[in-house]
């Protein structure tokens, strides 16, 4: 993917050519994507209106997972498989959370840790992934 391209006058491959530039934030506490339209850029809202998805993932031992809102406001009744902040256990190890510290079951695994959930141990990225991914599918949808 070409981020720059530089043509004389008419000799464009497509000079009227349709494209958009969409971003991604992952945030530690909430996540949301942006596109520019017209030059302009501006937040991409969900189905339900919201431009912001809380980075909160739930799972449930069937393999079903829930993301944003939903997993946020059942966080109390589940909180071992319930998992919000989770960029700030990247690239850390159980040396790194005292026991008093500890909201997960955390496992010690090679270059970070793990949590224990009920649809098995998961990394901080794979919990990452299905945020990004709902929000890729999001402005896929939206676009």
């Amino acid at each position: 993917m070409a981020l720059l391209t530089i043509a004389e006058p008419g000799q464009s491959h497509a000079p009227h050519r349709h494209r958009l530039a969409v971003g991604i934030d992952l945030g530690t506490t909430n996540s949301l994507v942006a596109a520019v339209r017209n030059g302009i850029a501006n937040t991409l809202a969900d189905e339900a209106g919201h431009h912001l998805l809380p980075s909160v993932v739930r799972y449930f031992a069937d393999g079903h997972v829930e993301i944003g809102h939903t997993a946020r406001h059942t966080q109390a009744d589940d909180p071992f498989n319930t998992i919000a902040s989770v960029k700030r256990l990247m690239g850390r190890g159980l040396k790194d959370f005292p026991d008093a510290q500890r909201s997960y079951r955390l496992l010690e695994t090679p270059g970070m840790v793990r949590l224990d959930t009920v649809a098995g141990a998961k990394s901080p990225v794979e919990i990452s992934a299905v945020i990004v991914k709902l929000l890729r599918a999001g402005a896929e949808t939206t676009l």
